[in-house]
């Protein structure tokens, strides 16, 4: 990280804003440049206009595509509020990719967790442009891939479908290995700046990085055709991306610390984890099975309560937009809504699965864990004894 800043010459100016088209913006170039860096590959598209790691997806499946061509899924059913970009469903949302005419098909994972590359190239079809596969668990029990996970799928593309992408969604998985899945031959990869690359600090924003033919097309969705990455100003100030990048890893080491931690205890009492607390981390999520809507709903409102934001805030399960469940959420964050920060969450559906992620500091973790278990033996959902 320091290497690649030192490299790009960062200095105050490219901390300071800007206005209007944003032609020759010296501190967004210059950021997009460093996150090509750290991901090796040729270009990188970093706006704070992307709302959020469903939107820099949404993106790059829009300027991966075209009316009529086909997308396949390497990993399963993508996470939640994806099946609504991707408009699986009887009810897709207007302005969908089903509503543009782009098909959607999926592979399983193998029962161990892995990639089925043999089943992927089976399911190839004529139409068939895009393989997207997610890194992260999303809200199933399987384990998370690390970035080596895509090389055999990559080198299968590449090999024999040289007229196929592979975008990998990124998110929540940056900097907890030393390498990501663009080394091993993804050809985009994407991901959310309120998770793991802001480090807590950058308010907003979204990431794509890639082959630089597939991020100016990504590029042209997000301003227009035939202007790219040459349009964008932001008018604050854009130290905080900087900052929160530069404070990454070290952020993410202390969100993992923090996931081994809860997995250790709840493991001690009686409940399933995955990952489990002895096991090689992909990414920052730590699933922990509660068995019980009690259980679930006592351990978010004990994270709630050990929040630094709205720790007065009760969570309550609600129809959240692009979920087909209710969802019990615990964010008591600096940033809404950031799940570098401690926060945690789940569908209200058997077998009621919490789903814990971030923590900015590891003291601020032990804390929370304490305040969950006490909240849980409160409400008779966890003895001790």
């Amino acid at each position: 990280m320091l290497d690649v800043f030192r490299e790009n010459r960062v200095s105050y100016r490219h901390f300071a804003p800007s206005s209007g088209y944003g032609y020759d913006d010296i501190g967004r170039d210059t950021l997009e440049n460093i996150y090509a860096g750290l991901f090796h590959t040729e270009a990188a598209l970093m706006r704070p206009h992307v709302a959020s790691g469903t939107a820099a997806l949404s993106l790059t499946l829009f300027g991966l595509t075209r009316p009529g061509e086909r997308i396949l899924s390497a990993t399963g059913m993508p996470y939640d509020t994806l099946q609504s970009v991707l408009g699986i469903g009887s009810s897709a949302p207007a302005g969908s990719l089903r509503e543009m005419n782009v098909h959607f098909d999926c592979v399983e994972l193998r029962a161990d967790g892995t990639i089925d590359v043999p089943a992927v190239e089976a399911a190839i079809r004529e139409n068939t442009t895009l393989v997207i596969a997610q890194r992260s668990r999303g809200y199933a029990w399987r384990p998370s891939l690390m970035p080596e996970a895509f090389s055999e799928l990559a080198d299968m593309l590449h090999s024999r479908h040289p007229r196929i992408r592979l975008m990998v969604d990124n998110c929540y998985g940056e900097f907890v290995c030393e390498k990501e899945p663009s080394d091993f031959g993804a050809d985009v990869i994407a991901g959310s700046l309120i998770k793991n690359p802001g480090g807590g600090i950058a308010p907003t924003g979204g990431y794509v990085a890639g082959r630089k033919e597939d991020v100016e097309r990504i590029a042209s969705r997000l301003t227009a055709p035939g202007l790219g990455r040459e349009l964008g100003s932001y008018a604050a100030s854009y130290r905080p991306f900087y900052q929160g990048l530069f404070m990454a890893p070290h952020t993410v080491a202390q969100a993992l610390k923090t996931a081994v931690l809860a997995a250790k205890i709840f493991e001690t009492l009686g409940m399933r984890t995955t990952p489990p607390s002895d096991e090689l981390r992909a990414d920052i999520i730590q699933a922990i099975e509660m068995g019980s809507p009690e259980r679930l709903v006592a351990f978010c409102r004990g994270i709630q309560a050990a929040s630094p934001v709205d720790s007065m805030a009760a969570p309550e399960p609600w129809d959240m937009p692009g979920y087909d469940d209710p969802v019990v959420m615990a964010a008591g964050t600096f940033v809404a809504g950031a799940s570098i920060e401690l926060s945690a969450d789940g569908p209200l559906r058997e077998p009621y699965t919490a789903y814990m992620q971030g923590g900015l500091t590891y003291a601020h973790g032990r804390i929370a864990m304490a305040e969950a278990v006490r909240q849980m033996m409160e409400n008779g959902s966890v003895s001790l004894y």
